[in-house]
C-alpha cells in the first residue's frame, strides 16, 4: 500500500495524540518515525507506532517528559531523559550538545533512561545540520538485549547502533548509520510481516544454528542476532555497552529490567571550524570523495557511493512517489488508531 508521507505523518500524530501526548510531541515522534520510512530504514518507521502506543499505555515510556541534567559543566553534560519518548528527549540531548560545541568547539552528551531514540542517524543529522561533527554510541538495557556474543549462542548484547555525521559544505551530510550486529530487531520483524526470509548468516536458532527464518528469532526459546565481522562487530558492541551504558550511568545490558526498553547514548560532538578553516578542511573533503569515487568499479554498471547517499536517494524517491507499508504494518496501525479512537485516513 502506497501512502504519501504527508498522510502518514498526519496519521501517526493523530494515534500519538489520542493516545495522550501533546500536540507538539506527537509531532515530534510522528516526524522522526516517518523520517526513517522516508530514508528507507522501515525498521525504525511507523513498523513501532504499535509497540509505543502500548508501552504508553503500560507505563513503560511516558508522555511529556524532559531531560533531567544531573551533571553539567562547560563541555560535559550527563542527562537522564526519565523514560520518556525517544524522540523528543534525543531532540533535547543533541540540543544541549549543540549549543555547548558551538560555544566550545567540543561537547559530550552522556543520555541515560531515555525510551526507544528511534533511528540513531537522525542525532548526527540534527548535528550536521549546525555545523557540526558528531559520534554516537548507543545501547539498550533491559527488553532490547538481542545479540550474541562471538563464539556464543545465547542474547547478551543490545544490537549497538554506532552513528556518526559529517557536514559538508554544498551537499547533504556523509552519514554513517550502523549497527555492530547484521541486522536490525525491526527488520527481522519487517521480514515477519511481509511473509519473506532474512538474509543468511544474520540470526541463529536457540540452538545456535543458522536460519533465515524470522518466525524462529521470535520462538520459545528464542534465537539471536549475529555480530557483524565476527569477533570484530562483537568487540564493537563491547565498547558500545561500555560507553553508552556504563559511562552515561545508564547500565550496560543486563536483564533485570526485560519488561522496558532503556536506551542510553554517548554523543561527542566536534566543531570543525575549532580545527582548521572551514575551507581547508571542506576542501580536504571534496577531494577525498573524489579519489574514493575514481575507484575502479566491481561491475560495469556500478556505483560507489557515500555513507548516507542511498538514504539520500530514497528519500527523494519517497517523497516523489509515497511511503510503501505492507499490509501486516497497516493493520496493525490500524489495529492501534481503532483502540485510540482514531480513523485511518482515506487510501
Amino acid at each position: 500500500m502506497i501512502i504519501p508521507h504527508q498522510h502518514l505523518r498526519d496519521y501517526i500524530t493523530r494515534i500519538f495524540r489520542a493516545a495522550g501526548c501533546a500536540d507538539a510531541e506527537s509531532r515530534c515522534i510522528a516526524d522522526h518515525l516517518v523520517e526513517a520510512n522516508l530514508v528507507g530504514h522501515d525498521s525504525h518507521g511507523v513498523i513501532r507506532v504499535a509497540s509505543y502506543v502500548q508501552w504508553l499505555k503500560d507505563g513503560k515510556v511516558l508522555a511529556g517528559r524532559s531531560i533531567d541534567v544531573a551533571f553539567e559543566n562547560e563541555v560535559v553534560a550527563v542527562v537522564d531523559g526519565q523514560f520518556g519518548f525517544g524522540q523528543t528527549i534525543g531532540e533535547q540531548a543533541m540540543a544541549l550538545g549543540i549549543a555547548k560545541c558551538a560555544k566550545h568547539g567540543v561537547a559530550v552528551i552522556a543520555l541515560r533512561n531515555s525510551g526507544h531514540l528511534g533511528r540513531i542517524g537522525d542525532w548526527p543529522l540534527q548535528a550536521a545540520e549546525a555545523g557540526l561533527l558528531s559520534l554516537h554510541f548507543v545501547n539498550t538495557t533491559g527488553a532490547g538485549i538481542l545479540v550474541a556474543p562471538f563464539g556464543g549462542i545465547q542474547r547478551r548484547l543490545s544490537a549497538n547502533p554506532i552513528a556518526a555525521g559529517v557536514p559538508v559544505t554544498g551537499r547533504p551530510p556523509i552519514l554513517l548509520d550502523i549497527s555492530a550486529c547484521t541486522m536490525a530487531e525491526g527488520k527481522i520483524r519487517v521480514a515477519l510481516n511481509k511473509g519473506v526470509s532474512v538474509p543468511e548468516n544474520c540470526i541463529i536458532d536457540a540452538e545456535g544454528r543458522p536460519t533465515t527464518d524470522p518466525k524462529v528469532f521470535y520462538a520459545n526459546p528464542p534465537g539471536a542476532i549475529l555480530p557483524i565481522a565476527g569477533h570484530k562487530g562483537y568487540g564493537l558492541a563491547f565498547l558500545c555497552e561500555v560507553m553508552a551504558g556504563a559511562l552515561t550511568g545508564g547500565g550496560c545490558s543486563n536483564p533485570r529490567n526485560a519488561d522496558r526498553v532503556i536506551n542510553g547514548m554517548l554523543s561527542i560532538l566536534l566543531d570543525p571550524k575549532r580545527f582548521q578553516d572551514s575551507p581547508e578542511f571542506n576542501a580536504e573533503l571534496e577531494r577525498f570523495i573524489a579519489w574514493v569515487k575514481s575507484s575502479e568499479k566491481a561491475t560495469p554498471d556500478g556505483e560507489i557511493l557515500l555513507p548516507g547517499e542511498i538514504e539520500e536517494r530514497t528519500k527523494a524517491r519517497r517523497l516523489r512517489d509515497g511511503i510503501d507499508i505492507d499490509a501486516t504494518t497497516w493493520s496493525q496501525l490500524a489495529a492501534t488508531a481503532k483502540a485510540v479512537g482514531v480513523e485511518p485516513p482515506a487510501v
